[in-house]
């Protein structure tokens, strides 16, 4: 074998050896980085003779702002797995899963936060894409290296933003779908303890273990005095004591005190027998105000103390707290039923109910909280205690007995006062509120299902049932007092004479009706928030949160799917709101035109009007192309939907439609304008507005004639004014034949002509000797004026003037003539109280 030869052996191995790397390395890539391309067919190698082929360029690195936001999200994502974890590993207590879903609610709205930021970036970098076209077709020109190069990146930017704004939808449903888990759990919990059974309050069994129970409670209650006493010695000093004692002598001073502070400060005068509700609502605001909240802070004071100077276990610090609490939950009920009903003062009341059925509401509920702030404060005890379970359910079960058997009793009085009532005076008596018959089944129904519980042994059912009756009615009454506020101070206030009304009304240029409208709306807005708050605080107790509520109204609000449409609120809200405003900056425009710009130029009023309505549909086309876009509405989507409408166009909105144009042409080629003097049909009146649909003309008699657009086009009009203004006055006078001179005759009437202020020398007046009859001979003056609508005035005052003329020259009085040709005169008013109506309504369109 020569030299040559071994050469070329050798050049062939280092070939296939560096092929053989080349190779190796490559499958090395593809295993530690995928790649869509390297799945790839391999294309086949380049002869040694042909061009050498163009690299293909690297696909960029992940940018900064892309790696933050995935860093966040495996943030979450590790949070989130982790709470899922601990909530399906073992069985949690209500205050621990409403701990870990209060976290993840923020975690949610960071997610939120994220892919939101992805949206802006994610649409420009498809726009930027978009700017290099499709990728050419096999068999076309091949692109160059930078255009190749510079599509990979676009490509790479938008595959990593979309990417990542899918990893934090993914994350946001998994969140999305923990938080209801807990949710259901809860609920599950929550309805599993209310309907968990025991043994009844006859049940002897019960009474039993109670007894059995008794010695061990008494040992462990003589345990935690002898606790206490120690931990009083230990901690109680002279600072000590006289801290205590300034605080309870505060908030002894605020609870004695709140009595004599109200009355003082919120006047109720029983001497004023009818004061306006608005006086009425402050006081109730006051008497709410004055009695609850000292109370509330004497409490308040009591509790802060006791906690910082720590002189008691802290088991029985929540026996302290229940007990505080309670005293300031009696003064809250008391407060709101006196500043409802006002049991000493009729006629300050907000609801009308009867004196001694105020007194009976105010001390049975007194009587009822104090009941229930009693069992909460031995509840809180026996927790403190550890009492046995016999003795927490008897508690229980004797403390709602008791609420049950006293609104019972509030019941049963309330129906023998009606019985009383309806005995002396009969069924028709006073008009007061009261608890009426609904009102009151629904109350013993309540009653008895209290009973039956306590008495099946449904113990935790009979609590829940009594604390909600009184948190229900508490809400009712707030949610009362709410309602008359709203509506007093927001609609009120916008209502009649009033200083904001009148201030409104002087800024903005609206009516009073507008106004109150407005106060309406307004009110009926609060009113709304108001009951949901109400509702959401009735449904809390029941295991409905407001986070479960919120988060429906923001589905509803920011957008859910229903296949491939995005359905939201906001959207169609902020569409509504952009179309709104491009409606009143339209309008803004036109009034400017109308007020400030047109009555500047030398244009005619119906020039005006036409430039005033062409420029509201360019508004309000503008406005609408604004709110379409808004919604993603792209122009391909109105043209099938214009295609949709074209068939209901073509058969049932064609007339509609007919006008539309119609109305179109006539601003266009303007053979009306506003303030002509048109004649259509047997109708004659001045044009006052031309519009989408049809045009306003008022007649003589005050009449508005509407008239479709397409029957001004297609129809026959009569336009009086349509090239100028100038009318012509035709005075037809018949003298007696025997003693008439005719050149005397004509020359009075002349002269009566060319003597009117009104009269145009140019064309002269012409007096026609029109016929003779066999009593009469007839003449005619015609005579122009440079206004039409002066046509009939100037008309009678030459009749008036003609006639003292020929009184003066001797000359009979002229019979009556008959009525003038139509084809031969133009038409004017038949009365001289119709001439004067025109040339008042003349005077009345817009310049």
């Amino acid at each position: 074998m020569t030299g040559i030869g071994l050469k070329r052996l050798f050049g062939a191995a280092v070939i296939m050896l560096a092929v053989a790397a080349g190779g190796t390395s490559n499958a090395q890539q593809a295993q530690t980085a995928p790649n869509p391309q390297a799945q790839a067919p391999a294309q086949p190698q380049p002869q040694a003779d042909s061009a050498p082929a163009t690299a293909a360029p690297a696909p960029p690195a992940i940018s900064a702002e892309t790696k933050a936001a995935r860093a966040k999200l495996d943030g979450y994502k590790a949070d989130l797995d982790q709470k899922e974890a601990a909530i399906q590993g073992r069985t949690m207590s209500d205050a621990d899963l409403q701990n870990i879903r209060q976290q993840i609610e923020p975690i949610i709205a960071e997610i939120r936060a994220v892919v939101d930021e992805q949206t802006p970036r994610l649409e420009a970098s498809k726009q930027r894409l978009s700017q290099l076209g499709p990728k050419p077709e096999k068999g076309q020109p091949e692109e160059s290296a930078d255009v190749a190069r510079d599509r990979a990146e676009r490509e790479a930017a938008v595959a990593e933003l979309d990417e990542t704004q899918r990893l934090g939808r993914a994350l946001l449903v998994q969140a999305e779908q923990l938080s209801t888990r807990i949710g259901d759990l809860r609920r599950t919990g929550f309805t599993r303890a209310l309907f968990e059974q025991s043994d009844g309050l006859l049940s002897p069994s019960l009474w039993m273990n109670v007894v059995q129970a008794v010695p061990r409670e008494l040992r462990a209650l003589g345990i935690i005095a002898e606790d206490a006493l120690d931990q009083l010695r230990r901690n109680t000093t002279l600072g000590v004591l006289l801290l205590l004692g300034l605080a309870i002598g505060v908030a002894v001073a605020l609870y004695v005190g709140r009595r004599s502070i109200a009355p003082r400060l919120v006047r109720r005068d029983r001497a004023i027998l009818d004061p306006s509700r608005r006086s009425r609502l402050l006081a109730a605001l006051g008497v709410l105000l004055l009695g609850a909240g000292p109370a509330i802070a004497g409490s308040w004071i009591v509790w802060v103390v006791f906690d910082a100077v720590d002189v008691v276990p802290s088991r029985l610090e929540q026996v302290v707290k229940a007990l505080l609490g309670g005293l300031a939950f009696i003064a809250f009920v008391r407060a709101l039923i006196d500043a409802i009903l006002a049991p000493d003062h009729a006629s300050w009341r907000l609801i009308p109910v009867r004196d001694a059925s105020a007194d009976r509401i105010m001390s049975f509920s007194v009587t009822l909280t104090t009941v229930m702030v009693v069992g909460k404060v031995i509840e809180a005890f026996n927790k403190a205690i550890a009492a046995a379970l016999p003795i927490t359910v008897i508690t229980r079960a004797v403390f709602a007995l008791a609420a049950a058997l006293i609104f019972a009793e509030l019941l049963r009085r309330f129906a023998a006062r009606e019985s009383q009532d309806e005995a002396c005076l009969g069924p028709y008596v006073a008009p007061e509120v009261d608890i009426g018959g609904p009102l009151r089944s629904l109350g013993w129904f309540i009653v008895a299902l209290i009973i039956g519980s306590v008495v099946g042994g449904y113990i935790a059912l009979a609590s829940f049932l009594v604390d909600q009756a009184v948190g229900i009615s508490i809400i009712i009454a707030l949610l009362v007092l709410g309602i008359a506020f709203a509506d007093e101070f927001i609609g009120g206030s916008l209502r009649g004479q009033s200083r904001i009304a009148t201030t409104l009304q002087a800024n903005t240029g609206l009516r009073r009706r507008s106004v109150e409208q407005i106060g309406i709306l307004a009110s009926g807005v609060a009113r709304l928030a108001l009951i949901i708050i109400a509702i959401l605080l009735v449904l809390l107790p029941w295991g409905i949160e407001s986070t479960d509520v919120t988060g429906s109204l923001r589905a509803l609000f920011f957008g859910f799917n229903v296949g491939d449409v995005t359905i939201s609120l906001s959207s169609i809200l902020i569409a509504a709101a952009l179309f709104a405003g491009g409606f009143t900056i339209t309008r803004i425009v036109q009034r400017w035109l109308d007020n400030t710009f047109l009555p500047a130029t030398d244009l005619d009023a119906g020039l005006r009007n036409s430039i005033r309505t062409a420029a509201g549909y360019v508004g309000i086309i503008t406005a609408g192309v604004v709110a379409f876009t808004y919604l993603g509405l792209s122009l391909e989507r109105l043209t099938i939907v214009a295609g949709a409408l074209s068939v209901g166009i073509g058969f049932g909105l064609q007339s509609i439609v007919n006008n539309f144009i119609s109305g179109l042409i006539l601003l266009w080629e303007r053979p009306i304008r506003v303030g002509d003097l048109v004649v259509v049909g047997d109708a004659e009146g001045y044009v006052r507005r031309i519009n989408v649909r049809s045009t306003e003309i008022q007649t003589g008699d005050r009449a508005m004639l509407i008239v479709p657009n397409s029957n001004l086009i297609s129809g026959v009009v009569r336009n009086r004014v349509r090239n100028d203004r100038v009318g012509r006055v035709l005075v037809s006078v018949p003298v007696p034949r025997a003693s008439s001179d005719p050149d005397q005759v004509a020359e009075i009437m002349r002269k009566a002509a060319l003597a009117h202020r009104e009269v145009m020398s140019e064309p002269n007046p012409r007096v026609l000797f029109k016929k003779v009859t066999e009593n009469t001979i007839d003449f005619d003056l015609v005579c122009f004026v440079d206004d039409i609508d002066a046509a009939g005035r100037v008309s009678s005052e030459l009749y008036f003037e003609i006639f003292r003329g020929l009184r003066k020259a001797g000359i009979g009085a002229p019979a009556p003539a008959p009525a003038p040709e139509p084809e031969e005169e133009p038409k004017t008013p038949k009365s001289d109280e119709e001439d004067e109506t025109l040339t008042l309504l003349k005077d009345k369109t817009p310049a």
